[in-house]
């Protein structure tokens, strides 16, 4: 018997990519599952017509926005699936994406992680996440991003993490690890929960026909965006890779800190290089505390994992 699937999707004010995101799910060939939406406060009458339009599906109605990782919580808290699946309202899966990815799940079940292949919605033959990748200097990315789909992004492989917007979790990881990090608020909490995940001996693979949409940026971005991603890698960093490497590979990471704010600052006209800066800025401010998140992160190590073999998981540049 197929391991049920609850499909966890936040939102706000998102009724119109709900639209176009939940007729996509309805056709999925996969069963069974279940899909609970969770709503961060919206003012556009989402929970009405999801009463109206979609009786069948759980609505997990939130009195304020909790943004993308109390949203998610949330609907964490509510599901009751063996693997539990999070989507981004922006997006449209192919019917056969559930399936696909339980498939490749059941062929490695090694894995605790499960990383769509999260294709653009306008340039659909082109890549926005093969899943995600850390390097040994500190910085996260998606794997293939803009570039457009081929045989390099054709197979079933380990990799670091999951896009959040398209991913599959195990229960039981949520279990061991915790949720995602609500201190984040948005941007590379996904990429955090991945951490946590590898040092507690989970790994994530890729599945390569669990193919999602992604409208890019449709719920996010700008000048808010680059501060969150300009604080939030340096909790990610400092939060979750071990002392060995941090020792190890200090210098790459100071040096590809340092690029950051330089190319920021020759942008400082733009909005958006500014928010980097100070997101930056309060990440280092921030060190204290994230020494502190430090110790709570590193006490979930289990001995099956070492330190060369979390290294062998990032990439050099």
């Amino acid at each position: 018997m197929n391991p049920f699937v609850s499909v966890i999707i936040p939102t706000w004010n998102g009724r119109d990519h709900l639209e176009l995101c939940l007729p996509a799910l309805a056709a999925q060939r996969y069963t069974p599952f279940e899909i609970i939406v969770v709503d961060n406060g919206s003012t556009d009458g989402t929970v009405a017509w999801l009463a109206e339009a979609w009786p069948h599906i759980r609505v997990v109605a939130l009195p304020e926005n909790r943004g993308f990782t109390g949203g998610v919580n949330a609907g964490i808290d509510a599901a009751t699936g063996e693997w539990l699946a999070l989507l981004n309202n922006d997006t449209e899966a192919e019917p056969r994406w559930l399936s696909e990815a339980l498939a490749v799940a059941e062929r490695h079940p090694a894995a605790g992680m499960v990383a769509s292949k999260l294709m653009l919605w306008d340039e659909r033959e082109k890549i926005h996440s093969a899943g995600d990748f850390f390097t040994l200097s500190g910085r996260a990315g998606n794997r293939g991003v803009w570039q457009p789909d081929g045989p390099a992004f054709n197979n079933e492989e380990w990799i670091f993490a999951p896009c959040a917007g398209a991913a599959l979790y195990k229960r039981a990881l949520f279990e061991k690890v915790g949720t995602f990090d609500e201190r984040f608020g948005s941007y590379l909490e996904d990429v955090d929960l991945a951490w946590r995940a590898q040092l507690a001996g989970f790994r994530c693979i890729f599945a390569p026909k669990a193919i999602v949409y992604h409208r890019v940026s449709a719920t996010g971005g700008g000048p808010l965006g680059s501060y969150f991603n300009g604080r939030n890698a340096l909790y990610v960093l400092l939060k979750n890779m071990p002392t060995s490497l941090l020792r190890r590979h200090w210098a790459a990471i100071v040096r590809a800190q340092l690029s950051i704010s330089v190319d920021a600052l020759r942008a400082w006209r733009g909005a958006a290089a500014r928010a980097r800066l100070r997101g930056q800025l309060a990440g280092l401010l921030s060190i204290p505390k994230l020494l502190r998140w430090r110790r709570e992160v590193q006490a979930l190590r289990s001995r099956a994992v070492s330190d060369a073999d979390i290294e062998a998981m990032l990439l050099r540049e």
